[in-house]
């Protein structure tokens, strides 16, 4: 090793790479949405089998994620980020060199099971670099901000990509960052990982690990997020959405009793957490529906080309530089305040996106930008939240159920933006508009129903109280926390 090579570098070199590999994930999400039209071309398919191909990697991603959490807990961290990454990485090559249709969808299926057991046991590996409560807070405000910033990688790089490239490029990156953490994670986690060999055993903390996996709440909570899923992207499905709902209410039953459940439901009982996990799930619903309704808008209405679009776009970036900002705004105002005042600015951010129009095509650039900070703010804020307290054994679960609201939110935001974005769209047919001024009547309604929704969060989360109460044996941290950490000598409860 250089001389200059010590502890310290090795943990930044080790958050690095975490964070790189967090952002890939929900780059991949995005990163086939523009060459989905060369796929449909290259395999003679159609609109539904296109749109399977994009929701496939969401819907194993977010079905299996509190599993694979629990996986995460039981196994330890380090084991379950490289078994997660490995079947990432295989299954990224095998899209890019699939030869026909149903290997190509096998790999997006396979690649969003890797990401779901890669993405909990990374947030455990993130807790167990920093354990140092001032330290970890600041880092979980960045990790919070990743997630957003893969999302609009993946949507700039897919367009450039389309624009330049085969269709195939798309699994490039995926591929490459995979190969590049299982080289360089051999200084990941050295000495940290959270469980040990035998079942039951005590962590190096002392604390004891999950006995038992809970498999039939694990299949009951895949199987209804999976149905569920499914059932809105299908232009709201009631049977399967019905099935789903009836899945996860099964799963609620049998989590309640229990003796060593996979998601504690006291954990979803504390105020402050339920607030920040609604954060979450507003925050990337409203970053999704947003980029897609006016994705749509600038090809359909404007006529811009897809390069055009992904410059348009760009500003979406400026999320990547908010997570050290919101992490010093935490340590300062505290961790609900600054996800309120994200949730406010993202509802302004909506508003302005609303006034789309023929003559309006600058307010998309700006309209972006505004939300770049505002999501930055909202995600920092509510991940530090809803992680605060999380007792060491159970951090796979908890960055499993972080990440299951961060890929549930856009799935239930399209399916019910989409529909009033329809309803609004054929009503001003029906009255005699143009297609192209229904179109943007339609989008503008969604937005302005988003702006909505934001402005509700904001008021709940900077309402809600924080309880000492604790959800587990292990004592959460203190409500102060929640205020920002009084110095960086306090000791770590987890």
């Amino acid at each position: 090793m250089p001389f200059f090579w010590n502890d310290r570098s090795s943990i930044r070199f080790s958050f690095a790479l975490l964070g790189a590999v967090q952002a890939t994930l929900i780059a991949a999400i995005t990163l086939i949405v523009v060459p989905l039209p060369a796929i449909g071309r290259a395999f003679d398919v159609g609109q539904s089998e296109l749109a399977l191909v994009n929701a496939g990697y969401g819907l194993t991603f977010s079905g299996l994620l509190l599993l694979s959490g629990r996986v995460t807990d039981r196994i330890g961290a380090r084991r379950a980020f490289l078994a997660g990454v490995a079947l990432f990485g295989l299954a990224s090559a095998a899209g890019g060199l699939a030869p026909a249709y149903p290997p190509l969808l096998a790999a997006r299926f396979a690649q969003g099971a890797g990401a779901a057991l890669t993405a909990p046991a990374a947030v455990a590996l993130v807790t167990g670099l920093f354990p140092d409560r001032a330290e970890r807070s600041r880092a979980l405000a960045v990790w919070g901000t990743l997630s957003v910033a893969g999302a609009t990688a993946g949507t700039l790089a897919g367009g450039f990509l389309g624009s330049w490239g085969s269709w195939r490029w798309a699994f490039l990156p995926p591929t490459v960052v995979a190969a590049a953490a299982l080289l360089g994670a051999r200084p990941l986690t050295r000495g940290r990982d959270t469980a040990t060999d035998a079942p039951g055993s005590p962590d190096t903390a002392g604390r004891t690990r999950p006995n038992r996996l809970d498999l039939p709440g694990g299949l009951l909570v895949t199987a209804g997020l999976i149905v569920l899923s499914y059932g809105l992207l299908e232009q709201v499905h009631l049977p399967l959405v019905g099935c789903g709902v009836a899945l996860l209410a099964a799963f609620a039953v049998v989590e309640a009793r229990t003796a060593d459940p996979l998601l504690p439901l006291p954990f979803l009982a504390r105020p402050h957490r339920a607030a920040a996990l609604t954060a979450v799930l507003v925050t990337s619903a409203a970053s999704a529906s947003s980029i897609f309704f006016l994705t749509l808008w600038m090809q359909q209405v404007r006529g811009l080309s897809e390069l055009a679009t992904s410059i348009a776009l760009a500003p979406c970036a400026l999320v990547i530089l908010m997570g050290p900002i919101a992490g010093r705004l935490i340590a300062r105002k505290g961790a609900r305040p600054v996800t309120g005042a994200g949730l406010l600015l993202g509802a302004a951010a909506m508003l302005l996106l609303s006034r789309i129009g023929p003559e309006n095509l600058p307010v998309v650039p700006g309209g972006f930008a505004l939300f770049a900070v505002a999501g930055g703010l909202a995600f920092a804020g509510a991940t530090v939240t809803a992680l605060s307290g999380v007792p060491a054994e159970r951090t796979g679960v908890a960055g499993g159920l972080v990440n299951t609201v961060m890929e549930t939110g856009p799935t239930l935001g399209l399916a019910v933006l989409v529909s009033v974005a329809t309803a609004r769209t054929d009503s001003l047919r029906a009255a005699g508009h143009t297609p192209e001024a229904a179109t943007t009547g339609g989008y503008a309604l969604a937005l302005l129903v988003t702006a909505a929704i934001l402005l509700i969060t904001a008021l709940i989360t900077v309402t809600s109280r924080a309880e000492p109460t604790p959800w587990s044996e292990q004592p959460e941290e203190p409500s102060e926390n929640l205020q920002g950490p009084k110095n960086a000598t306090e000791r770590n409860p987890s």
